[in-house]
């Protein structure tokens, strides 16, 4: 059994590991360098603190694999067990925060409920009359997106994955109803499955195999924060969840924050968007840190800021599916790619070798589902 893999972000790059475990033959195709786009873009958040069961599932499937990536693949990712901190401004979040932890307990996770002042006990530069409630889940942390990507990527070869960057598909091969392959700028490669791990250009990729997904790119941004005051080591990755905006400590005392404030949202070309930060967000960003934490203030600024691309569905849930025969879908994570892609990779393998999986339950993530209601993820910047 051959497959290829459309895209070398973390996602793919799972992927094409996962199905190499399982003996099968797998080439993956990636139009730029791995990890370049979308993922080295990424905040490196990994997190249970979700406020739909199949997200958090999808974490939890997620930890034993960066539990023991280093044992694994070789490569320390940097990976900093602070938690996460959400914090709730008024009473309906509040009680948005009271169910969710519920659930996420329920799953397996552990997360707590908190009053503003337990809260200061895990960030002590918060202003807690800003806020009524936070949860706090010490099973969240962060890493380094480069370094997971190089630690899979390393492991590629070994498994006799034949990666070739720098390869553009340009078109996806049906025959009789089935996906038989991918065209790209080099030549033909014919295949018995093709997987859809292209981020940002899933959609295009979909339509290219006469599927139509509503998967959007759209533009969030970051910056590396020099606080006023240094932000501890030791602080969770904080999300002030009604103002949009968050921060995690990094080295030295510095911050990445960032954050997506509403207003106009258009959908991206992934190949001519603005990869550098707005001044005016980065004021904003600051400015509403700012009247929340002690850590900015007057003096704080922007070291270096960047903008990537979220591939966006209307719920902010991923699409993980076969999608038709032959054409396997992962993508649309709206910014949770990188947290869930140890168990993404898996399901993937699962859907091809086996044609269905029982490691999490995937029909909230199926695409048919936006004929109807749909719940949306509430827990996203």
């Amino acid at each position: 059994m051959h497959a290829v893999v459309v895209g070398g972000g973390i996602v793919g790059l799972a992927s094409a590991y996962e199905l190499a475990g399982r003996g099968v033959d797998v080439t993956l195709c990636e139009r730029g360098s791995l990890g370049g786009e979308s993922t080295q873009r990424s905040a490196g958040g990994i997190r249970t603190q979700f406020s739909t069961p199949v997200n958090v599932d999808l974490t939890l499937r997620s930890l034993s694999v960066w539990d023991e990536f280093e044992e694994r693949f070789g490569v320390d990712i940097g990976r900093r067990r602070n938690g996460y901190l959400f914090l709730a401004r008024d009473d309906e979040t509040a009680d948005d925060f009271r169910e969710n932890v519920a659930m996420q307990n329920e799953r397996g996770g552990e997360s707590y409920f908190l009053d503003p002042a337990e809260a200061a006990e895990h960030c002590p530069g918060l202003r807690e009359e800003a806020f009524v409630a936070a949860t706090y889940s010490p099973l969240d942390s962060f890493a380094d997106p480069n370094l997971a990507s190089q630690g899979y990527a390393q492991a590629l070869p070994d498994r006799g994955v034949d990666v070739r960057t720098k390869t553009r598909v340009t078109d996806v091969l049906v025959e009789d109803g089935r996906v038989a392959g991918v065209e790209t700028d080099s030549g033909t490669v014919e295949a018995d499955y093709v997987v859809n791990a292209a981020g940002a250009w899933a959609g295009e990729l979909a339509a290219m195999a006469g599927v139509d997904l509503p998967i959007v790119p759209r533009r969030r941004q970051a910056m590396v924060a020099a606080p006023e005051s240094p932000v501890p080591e030791d602080v969770p990755l904080v999300v002030d969840l009604d103002s949009e905006v968050y921060f995690r400590p990094e080295r030295e005392g510095a911050a990445i924050a960032g954050g997506h404030f509403g207003g106009a949202d258009p959908a991206q070309d992934p190949d001519g968007y603005d990869g550098d930060a707005d001044l005016d967000w980065a004021v904003d960003c600051l400015e509403r840190l700012a009247g929340w934490t002690d850590y900015f203030g007057l003096d704080a600024g922007m070291k270096r800021g960047w903008a990537g691309l979220y591939a966006v569905t209307p719920d902010h849930h991923a699409i993980l599916e076969e999608t038709v025969p032959g054409f396997v879908v992962a993508a649309g994570s709206s910014g949770h790619g990188f947290q869930h892609a140890p168990a993404t990779g898996k399901i993937v393998a699962d859907l091809v070798v086996d044609g269905e999986t029982d490691r999490v339950d995937i029909d909230p993530l199926r695409s048919d589902r936006f004929e109807g209601e749909v719940r949306d993820e509430r827990n996203v910047v």
